[in-house]
């Protein structure tokens, strides 16, 4: 017990112990603050790069579809039927009339076929879409069972 009461009494004897206590506490507190900014700092950070990125990048986008509209506009006035007639003329081409035009018959080609997806007429005779046995109505497949139970006149 005495040894207990001189060591207490030395801890009360030496204030600068405590000093160094709440100094270090106070450290502590101050590199846990300095950690918790740097870190938001550097959330921060990177979020406001990743944001600058985007508009960069929506930036481009835009410059990029404002040239795509550029050169179809361009080249839907280049190939418009005028300025292919106007080029052609400067070429030297004109229209060929029928005394210039040659026609090449190639033995065992066939050209292709047209499809006729018309609907057919009057004069061609259309195929049923329905089997005559789905073309009768509930009632009259009713009538035909009552008629076919009901006995005939003279059976028991």
């Amino acid at each position: 017990m005495k040894n207990v009461t001189q060591v207490i009494q030395k801890v009360r004897q030496a204030p600068w112990r405590q000093q160094r206590q709440w100094v270090g506490a106070f450290l502590l507190v101050l590199v846990a603050v300095a950690m918790v900014s740097g870190i938001y700092l550097n959330i921060t950070v990177r979020s406001t790069l990743a944001g600058r990125e985007i508009q960069t990048l929506q930036s481009d986008i835009t410059d990029n579809r404002r040239l795509i509209s550029d050169s179809e506009t361009q080249l839907a006035s280049l190939t418009s039927v005028e300025s292919m007639q106007q080029r052609a003329e400067a070429l030297g081409f004109h229209p060929a009339s029928p005394e210039e035009i040659t026609y090449v018959v190639v033995p065992g080609y066939t050209p292709q076929t047209a499809i006729n997806m018309s609907v057919p007429g009057e004069n061609e005779q259309q195929t049923p879409f329905i089997l005559p046995e789905y073309t009768e109505s509930l009632f009259d497949w009713l009538t035909r069972k009552l008629a076919s139970s009901v006995p005939a006149e003279g059976q028991p």
